[in-house]
């Protein structure tokens, strides 16, 4: 019972943390930590594919009549809006699908509930948020030079405490790239990545690895979709209108906490 009320706890904090640019990674192995959770790399790797799948999915169906738009755009034979933004997303990918393929491993090991790393990243995090909220000169669409530099602080975002909505919206906005539609690429780019990842992992055979408890997953899956879909129409919101610099100071502020935790627990 236990072990299926933190599946659920996880999956709750993934769908509030996803949509705030405040490092849902962090949060999930912060809580890992303080959970107890001694599951191995595989294991917990496993279960945060499953809750940003679910994410993933919550993104979908809130954006589902901008990812129709952009399809419609694909299959137009005109050279649109709707294509040139197409185009946008996948070079965008291409940073995180490069590290997705040929780091995986190295990435797996990163993801071990240390506190230290988690709250160093988390004031990475937090700095990229406060040069963001001082940008000014915020008008531009995503061309195709800043869709391969917002994909690069994708691809770093795979560090745990390095918010990749975070890093994607602060880079965007420091570009000059306009808020709102900073928010718009950050959540829609990231949702090829989740489906390829877990179209790649079905393929390898990850989920059938018959160690794995199965329920956990689904009970994670299923609180991180309800929560992310909630929570994605409010955040989005909340990300628009706020000033970045209050994300900035939590991210500082729980950073902090996971560092001081780090040292008093090795002490």
């Amino acid at each position: 019972m236990h072990e299926l009320l933190e599946a659920i706890a996880l999956g709750i904090i993934q769908g509030f943390t996803e949509f705030l640019p405040v490092s849902s990674s962090g949060h999930i192995e912060i809580a890992n930590y303080f959970f107890g959770n001694d599951s191995s790399g595989d294991e917990n790797l496993t279960m945060t594919i499953v809750l940003h799948a679910a994410t993933a999915i919550a993104t979908i169906i809130v954006f589902r009549n901008d990812i129709l738009d952009i399809l419609k755009g694909i299959f137009t034979p005109s050279y649109n809006d709707e294509k040139r933004f197409a185009l946008a997303i996948i070079l965008s990918m291409i940073p995180a699908a490069i590290v997705g393929l040929f780091f995986e491993d190295i990435v797996e090991q990163f993801f071990t509930q240390n506190l230290m790393l988690v709250g160093s990243m988390l004031i990475v995090t937090a700095l990229l948020l406060y040069l963001a909220d001082k940008a000014k000169d915020t008008t531009k669409q995503v061309g195709f030079k800043e869709a391969i530099i917002i994909g690069l602080a994708q691809a770093i975002a795979t560090l745990p405490g390095i918010s990749r909505s975070g890093s994607t919206i602060a880079t965007s906005v420091l570009l000059g790239v306009d808020r709102s539609k900073a928010a718009r690429f950050s959540f829609l780019m990231v949702v090829p990545l989740i489906l390829g990842k877990m179209a790649k992992d079905l393929i390898d055979g990850e989920f059938a690895n018959q160690s794995l408890d199965v329920l956990p997953l689904v009970l994670g899956f299923i609180a991180a979709m309800i929560t992310g879909y909630f929570a994605c129409r409010w955040m989005i919101e909340l990300v628009k209108r706020s000033q970045l610099k209050y994300f900035s100071f939590y991210c500082l502020i729980v950073g902090i906490i996971a560092i001081i935790s780090s040292v008093a627990i090795s002490s």
